[in-house]
């Protein structure tokens, strides 16, 4: 099992060493003329600006600057998994030139997107073409090693001496071989390597795109939207309280209470009718309590208070109609608020895989790790699960967003599907 792990994790190394090569070989051909036009745009037009043609060119151009930068946050958050978020000024309506150039060029996002325009032709070129070289390179010294040698040094190249490939000087078939070990060497390197060095790529891109400011500002617009969609949900779940005891436990009791009347009045006039309505009395009472206990469970479970989430889930997958296998490893417990979260989450994910899925096994996996709780569903029904309106999950989203935490879902056609959870938190 360690050797197929190892083995496993040596092919998935090597893949993403291809990956990055290939993407930062296209990230530096691609984006290194469009970098040099739009800078070259830029200055030539707002240099125009003195003399009025500047003002009705300069708009224009600095809209093609931020859809150039736009496009290279995507590439930041799909490629490199780093995320800059665009904190652009309303452009004005419908104003003069004037006011729409001066207000583009007064916005802090759009002079760092000038800003990082030179960086991005001179050092993001190199860390993008960075990976590239380091898996390109070592196939030359392995050409030399194979008799590619004789081409490079003999002919009109004789009079130049020897074929440099690093600091090898290849001139025979014995210096050919140490190129080639030097070309084994920097393969490995390559393989160790080449991620991390594209992924210098997007990090100097957040430095000089990104901001302290930006990122605060898009995390208070994220913390006023989970305390509204926390605010909406608790009001809904205190009006469905509200509903449940009215219509159910509420109705039973009074009508136990009217029942206890009119056996007080019968008891003595008719033994037998009294013994009919108390025996109903106690019926109703019983309802009363199990609509009590299904309403206490589903504000708080106490299996979950008593026991932790492990142990609630399980007891969850006990009561579903489709066979669920639970695997915990949880060393602790996280904060009550946290449990119950991640506890109502799992609930409704496991409740959509029942009604639409048609799955027939359910698997679910609770663990922690990097201080974070995470959660898997995987079910093998149908597929076709998504994040949207009028989805449960679009629910669960908010609910673990008020946490901080994420929802992703993997639900191709056909199957199978694969809900994860995290919530940041710690264990006691």
């Amino acid at each position: 099992m360690n050797t197929e792990t190892k083995s496993d994790g040596t092919a998935s190394r090597a893949r993403g060493m291809v990956r990055a090569a290939g993407r930062g070989l296209v990230l530096a051909v691609v984006s290194l003329p469009l970098a040099v036009l739009c800078f070259v745009l830029s200055a030539v037009s707002i240099a125009l600006i003195p003399l009025g043609v500047g003002l009705v060119t300069t708009p224009w151009v600095l809209t093609g600057v931020r859809a150039f930068a736009d496009w290279r946050r995507v590439l930041s958050a799909e490629w490199g998994g780093v995320r800059i978020p665009p904190a652009y000024r309303p452009v004005p309506g419908g104003a003069n030139p004037w006011t729409r150039t001066f207000a583009m060029l007064r916005d802090p996002a759009v002079l760092r997107d000038l800003r990082w325009l030179p960086v991005d032709m001179t050092a993001g070129f190199v860390t993008a073409l960075l990976p590239a070289v380091l898996v390109l390179y070592p196939l030359e010294g392995f050409a030399l090693a194979a008799g590619m040698w004789r081409t490079m040094t003999g002919g009109p190249y004789v009079e130049y001496g020897p074929y440099w490939y690093g600091f090898v000087p290849v001139s025979d078939q014995t210096s050919a071989l140490g190129a080639g070990a030097l070309g084994a060497v920097l393969l490995v390197l390559a393989h160790r390597y080449a991620v991390p060095a594209f992924q210098v790529h997007f990090r100097l891109t957040r430095a000089v795109l990104g901001s302290h400011r930006t990122e605060l500002a898009e995390r208070v617009r994220v913390l006023t939207e989970t305390r509204r969609d926390a605010v909406d949900t608790s009001a809904a779940e205190l009006r469905r309280i509200e509903r449940d005891l009215h219509d159910g436990a509420q109705a039973r009791l009074v009508a136990v209470g009217m029942d206890l009347g009119t056996i007080e009045t019968l008891i003595e006039k008719d033994p037998a009718k009294a013994r009919e309505l108390l025996a109903h009395a106690r019926r109703s009472s019983a309802e009363a309590l199990t609509e009590l206990r299904e309403l206490v469970r589903g504000i708080h479970p106490p299996v979950l208070a008593e026991r932790g989430l492990g142990d609630a889930v399980r007891a969850l997958a006990l009561r579903l109609p489709v066979a669920t296998e639970v695997n915990v490893e949880l060393p602790g417990r996280a904060e009550a608020p946290v449990e119950s979260a991640a506890y109502f989450a799992v609930s409704e994910v496991l409740t959509n895989s029942v009604k639409h899925s048609g799955a027939d096994r359910i698997w679910a996996d609770l663990h922690h790790a990097g201080g974070h709780l995470r959660v898997t569903v995987t079910d093998n029904g149908k597929g076709g699960a998504v994040i949207g309106a009028g989805s449960g999950l679009t629910g669960v989203e908010r609910r673990l967003g008020t946490f901080d935490g994420v929802l992703a879902v993997s639900s191709p056609a056909g199957g199978p599907t694969m809900v994860t959870m995290e919530i940041p938190c710690a264990l006691s």
